[in-house]
């Protein structure tokens, strides 16, 4: 492959899983990646989203197929990741963007909506990190993105529960990015503040007035678009991000600084 070709697809002939890809940023990845010629596995717990996602991805000619499970259960994380390699025959690159927490003030928070946050944003990446790592470091190579929160950074309004989850995932990051260093394998993330995703704009129909708060600590005045945290993304996930690992990287117009 020529240079010019590596640098227009940098991700060509690698495998990659994206998680929570049906829709908003992780399907905004999941094209992001195909573009750069990435094959890829994407995954949903919502059958009929995660249809419409790989219509749209094979529309644009990537090389995909799609688990659908609940990855917060172990049996479903380890099913995902032996579709790919059977699929595929290896796994490169793995994006824990499965999430969606239920924002609300802490106190009216139940344990049933503070279980699902935690299960939905955390357990979904440790299980899914678990079942990929033991092939990556056969294979001396990876790099797996998990897609955080900048709130955890700056404590926004209504997010401590969020917050938890997405915490968790930010120390799960600087752990296993010291632990599997020297295995070529690399771990980030990227926190985004608000991003203009479809759930975003379904709660500004019902509470602008709440995100008009969000965005307010933001110094840009915007929120995010979703190719903005897709590009992050992609960039970690090359060859050309060797160097980088156990970092916490915002994509958050200035939200939090340093």
């Amino acid at each position: 492959m020529s240079e010019m070709a590596s640098l227009a697809q940098p991700h060509r002939g690698r495998v990659v899983i994206v998680t929570g890809a049906g829709r908003g940023i992780g399907l905004s990845i999941a094209q992001r990646l195909a573009r750069d010629g990435a094959k890829m596995l994407v995954s949903d717990v919502e059958e009929q989203i995660l249809a419409e996602a790989v219509e749209s991805l094979e529309a644009g000619g990537a090389d995909v197929v799609s688990y659908c499970g609940d990855l917060s259960l172990e049996s479903e994380a380890e099913g995902m990741a032996e579709l790919a390699l059977d699929r595929f025959g290896a796994i490169d690159i793995l994006v824990n963007n499965a999430g969606g927490g239920v924002i609300l003030p802490f106190l009216e928070h139940t344990k049933e909506t503070l279980r699902r946050t935690i299960d939905r944003n955390l357990w979904t990446a440790i299980w899914s990190c678990r079942a990929v790592l033991p092939h990556m470091q056969e294979r001396k190579y990876g790099r797996i993105l998990n897609i955080g929160a900048d709130s955890v950074r700056n404590g926004l309004w209504n997010h401590a529960g969020y917050n938890a989850a997405k915490g968790g995932m930010h120390g799960l990051t600087t752990g296993l990015a010291r632990e599997f260093a020297t295995s070529g394998i690399t771990v980030n993330t990227v926190a985004p503040c608000a991003v203009n995703t479809p759930q975003l704009s379904e709660l500004r129909e019902r509470n602008p007035e709440l995100v008009d708060r969000w965005v307010s600590v933001i110094p840009m005045a915007r929120a995010a678009e979703m190719g903005e945290v897709a590009s992050m993304v992609s960039h970690l996930a090359s060859t050309e991000a060797a160097y980088v690992t156990g970092q916490v990287i915002s994509v958050n117009g200035g939200s939090t600084m340093l």
